[in-house]
């Protein structure tokens, strides 16, 4: 192959993701090539990390984000842990400053091997979020799936970490709820304009929760780090939790666990792990792959 780039195939609690190193090119990734590479069962990824040269003085990178489907995301907390484990195999280096469409995200890789990613600010107007009816109190806005009499996922708590989401609230394990058949039609409601990321969450306690998310442009996901952020905040500010909570994420192979913390400045801080799996090189046109004959833990 000609004109190709270093990737890795990581992996961030079981999400999958490819961090592709773009550094030094004015191209991108194009939807062509996601959708070919989330076709193929060595490359199947629900994001692509796509790094480019820095944009703006004082960040390490500009990180262009694609779902398995070609569409562009905003956030990816379980990705952004990813890019910073290569980068820091890479350089090095433990702190990080990332510029994205949804903003700066600055992020630490932990002695133990974690990673903390300041997500920013969650975003609850109405219209900012967005949704397509205004609601004063988006908290908890009026949408059923179900029986009106008796619905089976109702009232979700909405709100933006630079992507929509939508958090419902069940009084039972989220794997126990068929998922694959009520994600589509919630992300595609007329209530979300943008779509939205679906989130099923039981809360155990006031610092613990289960989640289970159909992601936006992905579909069911082992993991999905903006939606662990969203249900963390959604707790906390609908008082089922504190603004510090221990995320368990039902889908992950392991039952893995994020922490979420709701900072007094607004600010949220998503730590946990991200893992390496395999490094290759691709054509970012075409999509087209070939593995390492070496393993390397970097995306160089």
């Amino acid at each position: 192959m000609t004109e190709t780039v270093q990737f890795a195939k990581m992996n961030g609690l079981g999400n999958k993701i490819l961090v592709v190193d773009m550094r030094g090119r004015t191209d991108r990734v194009t939807p062509a090539a996601a959708i070919a590479l989330a076709g193929n069962a060595d490359t199947g990824f629900d994001q692509i990390m796509a790094v480019h040269d820095p944009k703006l003085a004082g960040t390490d990178a500009y990180i262009d984000i694609l779902n398995c489907d070609g569409t562009k995301a905003q956030a990816c907390g379980n990705g952004t842990r990813c890019v910073v484990q290569a980068m820091a195999a890479e350089t090095g280096s433990k702190t990080f400053t990332f510029q994205t469409v949804a903003g700066i995200l600055n992020a630490e890789e932990h002695e133990d091997g974690t990673i903390s990613v300041d997500m920013g600010k969650p975003v609850f107007a109405w219209d900012k979020i967005p949704l397509s009816e205004e609601f004063f109190d988006t908290s908890r806005i009026e949408l059923q799936i179900g029986p009106i009499d008796a619905p089976i996922l109702h009232s979700p708590s909405a709100m933006s970490m630079g992507n929509p989401h939508a958090v419902f609230w069940v009084d039972r394990d989220p794997m126990s709820f068929d998922l694959e058949r009520f994600g589509p039609l919630l992300e595609n409601h007329p209530m979300f304009p943008e779509k939205a990321n679906i989130t099923l969450a039981q809360v155990v306690s006031p610092s613990q929760m289960v989640t289970r998310t159909w992601e936006r442009g992905a579909g069911l996901t082992l993991a999905c780090g903006s939606a662990a952020c969203a249900a963390g905040v959604s707790g906390a500010r609908t008082g089922r939790t504190g603004r510090k909570v221990s995320i368990t994420v039902a889908s992950s192979a392991n039952r893995g666990t994020l922490t979420i913390d709701w900072r007094d400045d607004d600010h949220v801080v998503m730590t946990g792990p991200a893992a390496w799996e395999w490094s290759g090189r691709l054509d970012p046109v075409t999509g087209s792959f070939e593995r390492e004959a070496a393993p390397e833990a970097g995306i160089r």
